[in-house]
């Protein structure tokens, strides 16, 4: 397992917790406004982690965490990431996983076998399969976006649905959109974009809108 990112403490990652923050490589999305390009265009640029020298650090701070998020890029397309979750699992902390929602296989394979504690999800745009390619940056399969929330809305996992809001693209109707979409969320968080170091050079002259 590569590990391109370690965050000891955060406090925003994962709200109500404490946890500690992994960062996987690589994306199968290429969002516009995506602010961690490098680990999902070029990973390689980035030092790996061993996992062993993160163990041994996490093993001091069990009685101060509360788990661990896992995020990335994204997570799923790393077929060794069941064994990471249940290594953090064996630690006693809780884990967090962030997803784009386009490896439904995966996800269902991980809450089956009770690996997530917490599910995250972002929801790029309205649920148009035109639309989200707009959104991602790449064409999916809106019905793997659907399959991936109803984890969530159906209780199967406790979690959350997160939109990054870009002036512009976002509108009034295109969030009047998606609130209907999400109506049945358990949570919807909106968080602005970071326009600093944007994949799409284009938005990094946008401001910064607050939530």
């Amino acid at each position: 397992m590569e590990i391109k990112g370690f965050i000891e403490t955060s406090f925003l990652d994962w709200p109500g917790k404490i946890c500690a923050v992994l960062f996987l490589p690589s994306c199968n999305l290429r969002c516009p406004f995506c602010h961690n390009h490098i680990l999902v265009l070029h990973p390689e640029q980035l030092l790996a982690f061993p996992w062993e020298q993160i163990e041994k650090r996490l093993k001091t701070l069990r009685n101060w965490l509360d788990g661990i998020c896992v995020t990335g890029g994204e997570p799923t397309l790393q077929a060794d990431l069941p064994e990471l979750l249940s290594r953090i699992h064996g630690l006693g902390l809780m884990v967090k996983l962030d997803t784009n929602g386009t490896r439904p296989g995966m996800l269902d394979f991980l809450i089956s076998e009770k690996l997530i504690d917490y599910l995250a999800m972002d929801i790029k745009g309205p649920l148009d399969q035109e639309l989200y390619k707009k959104y991602a940056g790449a064409r999916i399969s809106i019905q793997d976006i659907i399959t991936s929330m109803d984890f969530i809305l159906s209780g199967r996992v406790a979690g959350e649905f997160r939109t990054t809001v870009v002036p512009q693209w976002h509108t009034p109707p295109v969030m009047a959109q998606m609130a209907l979409e999400l109506k049945q969320a358990p949570k919807w968080t909106r968080q602005a974009f970071n326009p600093g170091q944007t994949l799409d050079p284009a938005l990094r002259s946008l401001p910064i809108r607050r939530f």
